[in-house]
């Protein structure tokens, strides 16, 4: 009696275990290490997400302490205050001028840093013109 060759493929035997037994041990044995490798990497993923939700919640606390920050430095009376100490003042109507008196404006000195007042290499005194109101002397 002939037996077909699928069969034979079946009953061939490598010491004892059939081909058939080897061949389904190896694609188990690959499975099994895809799984790992595949477990493996969604871990540094979820390694990787964890760090990036780590900074994103950082980043969000940054903010809203900027936000508090520049809210505290906006604050109406905090300027006002700043502009009295530095000699600032809405400007009065008699400093206005219109597009005619533009050319015969005298150029105004440039302000001077902070820098150089707190180190004494500010410049001299500055003189304004005598028409020029002055604030305080109203």
């Amino acid at each position: 009696m002939t037996r077909n060759p699928v069969q034979r493929l079946f009953d061939w035997k490598i010491r004892g275990i059939r081909w058939v037994e080897i061949i389904g041990f190896v694609c188990v044995g690959a499975m099994v290490f895809s799984v790992y490798v595949a477990k493996a990497a969604a871990a540094r993923e979820s390694a990787a997400i964890d760090q990036l939700e780590r900074q994103i919640a950082e980043n969000r606390q940054r903010v809203r302490l900027l936000r508090a920050e520049a809210a505290r430095l906006e604050q109406p009376g905090r300027l006002e205050d700043l502009s009295r100490v530095a000699g600032l003042g809405p400007v009065t109507m008699s400093r206005q001028a219109d597009e005619a008196a533009l050319a015969g404006l005298q150029p105004v000195a440039p302000p001077v840093p902070a820098t150089a007042l707190a180190t004494g290499d500010a410049p001299g005194p500055v003189t304004l013109p005598a028409d020029m109101p002055v604030r305080g002397a109203q």
